[in-house]
């Protein structure tokens, strides 16, 4: 077995089982186990899907809100042990695979179209 060969294995084992559907643009609810000293909570966090990137074991999403008038980003792997469910809020239409142009608009222009089901 050569080098690659290992590195798949290890990936493949790290994967998550169900796959997370979710798109660029959309408005998702992510759930993640947060550890404070000896304790750990859930904490949540909601905002719109700017980028998706990476493969495998590797890929990764941020995810992006205002709060308090001060836009947040966080990234995750999307195979990462401490996501506990991922919910999708509202669909969006986005017509590009990355939306930074999102972080320079404010208030309801900073807003992806809805798809209407």
């Amino acid at each position: 077995m050569n080098s690659v060969e290992i590195m798949k294995s290890i990936e493949d084992s790290q994967m998550r089982e169900n796959e997370l559907k979710f798109n660029v643009g959309d408005t998702i609810r992510v759930s993640a186990m947060i550890k404070e000293g000896n304790r750990s909570r859930i904490q949540v966090f909601e905002g719109t899907v700017i980028k998706k990137q990476g493969t495998g074991a590797r890929k990764t999403f941020t995810v992006r809100k205002n709060s308090n008038g001060v836009g947040v980003e966080k990234t995750w792997p999307m195979n990462s042990p401490l996501i506990e469910k991922i919910e999708v809020v509202r669909l969006g239409k986005a017509r590009r695979a990355k939306l930074y142009y999102l972080r320079d608009r404010v208030g309801k222009r900073a807003k992806v179209k809805e798809i209407v089901r």
